[in-house]
């Protein structure tokens, strides 16, 4: 397959192709026998336990043929956020996994990552990986590896469809008549957690890349643009219409994402914005009933622009085995190891010369980014807190009192002056 996509460096919002999962052969890999004393640590924030655990027979077999102890960390996936700010400065391990983009950029800017060039180039890596190359590359040099990827759109079950004889919205009117048939059939139109605040930031990202496109949108999160710029106006005001018509989940700030899920998973709602990851609230056997489709149109004429949030794997500048590490990155990156890595969770993988997955999700995922003309970022919570808060926070607040709009979007753009020193 081949994807034609806009390639927006050093955001985490990036592109790809299918996956699947093999365990791996000691045979098959030659490794340098690293000295018996070279102990390698690595420190995960993984929550899906089988995804933890491929990680962990992956890094026993790398110890195996390397003759090296391998030490595995695993964190929670939050409590790891805050702790990377630490570990990083003092007591640092030699591989690390965090965020692409962005958030990456803002450790490569302190001189915490390490320059993997060398790497890169000895292993040929931007030969398989394309555009999402970019997401791991600062002026020039590479800082990380990317590793799987989650597509944001709108996800639902399709015996709920089938049961309702409802169908996918593809434009806003489809939007609209569709959030009408679900409530005359005692359906949430659209599940909404917010109690994390992030969920209604996607949404508005989701709103803005279909309004303003791309370049507008990058704008904005760039602190380009102010949140009261007139052409930001259209996105509150459809967003309003919504809310007007009780489109999401009622009381959504009492629950946080999860919890949102578990309602399409129990038939109480009819569609949820997230990433793949929204699996998590369901039962392994309704699992078939959960599909995807893209955000609906709004402004036709408009690229096609989509969130695609990605990971990466890095070596940290204070790592005290860096050898150790490159030898250790350069067998998780084998195929049929990150294969059988991102399997699990349901990621879309970086490289393009990997099988298709078992997960009818991740190539449903593969499938529509072939239509993709760019991608899109979160809040850079890394580079800017202050501002990210402020914008999840008044993005929520709008979703509870939308007459507000105005004060909030000057409130924001308040935040932002002190931020960028616009």
């Amino acid at each position: 397959m081949t994807f034609n996509w806009i390639e927006r460096s050093l955001s985490r919002r990036t592109f790809l192709k299918g996956t699947a999962g093999v365990s791996t052969a000691l045979s098959v890999f030659p490794i340098p026998a690293l000295a018996q004393s070279s102990e390698v640590t690595i420190i995960s924030a993984e929550s899906n336990a089988n995804t933890a655990e491929v990680l962990r027979r992956i890094a026993a077999d790398f110890g195996k043929a390397a003759g090296t102890k391998v030490v595995v960390n695993n964190m929670d996936h939050e409590a790891h956020k805050t702790a990377i700010r630490n570990y990083l400065v003092a007591g640092a391990p030699d591989v690390c996994f965090w965020f692409s983009g962005n958030r990456m950029r803002a450790f490569v800017t302190r001189g915490l990552f390490d320059d993997i060039s060398d790497l890169f180039e000895k292993e040929k890596y931007a030969d398989v990986l394309g555009a999402t190359a970019g997401s791991v590359t600062v002026e020039g040099k590479q800082y990380g590896l990317p590793t799987g990827g989650t597509l944001w759109g709108m996800f639902y079950r399709k015996d709920v469809f089938e049961e309702h004889g409802l169908k996918v919205p593809t434009s806003w009117d489809d939007l609209l008549a569709f959030g009408e048939k679900c409530k005359s059939a005692s359906l949430t139109p659209v599940a909404m957690g917010t109690k994390d605040l992030w969920p209604a930031a996607g949404w508005f990202d989701q709103m803005n890349l279909r309004i303003n496109g791309l370049d507008k949108h990058f704008a904005l999160m760039n602190g380009e643009m102010a949140y009261t710029d007139e052409t930001l106006k259209p996105v509150f005001e459809h967003w309003e219409e919504l809310i007007k018509q009780g489109f999401f989940t009622p009381d959504h700030t009492s629950f946080g994402w999860q919890e949102a899920g578990a309602f399409l998973a129990q038939k109480r709602a009819g569609m949820m914005n997230l990433g793949a990851f929204v699996r998590a609230a369901f039962p392994q056997q309704d699992l078939p009933q959960l599909t995807f489709a893209p955000f609906p149109v709004i402004e036709d004429g408009l690229g096609r622009y989509e969130e695609f949030s990605l990971n990466s794997v890095h070596i940290p500048t204070n790592a005290k085995n860096k050898s150790g590490a490159r030898e250790f990155l350069t067998h998780f990156y084998k195929p049929e190891n990150l294969a059988a890595y991102l399997e699990p969770g349901g990621n879309v993988p970086p490289r393009n010369d990997l099988p298709p997955s078992k997960d009818s999700l991740v190539n449903a995922a593969v499938e529509s980014l072939k239509a993709v003309a760019g991608t899109s970022q979160f809040y850079d919570r890394d580079t800017d807190p202050d501002m990210a808060q402020a914008g999840l926070v008044g993005f929520q607040e709008f979703m509870a009192r939308p007459e507000r709009r105005d004060a909030i979007l000057q409130r924001l753009e308040g935040t932002r002056r002190r931020i960028f020193k616009l």
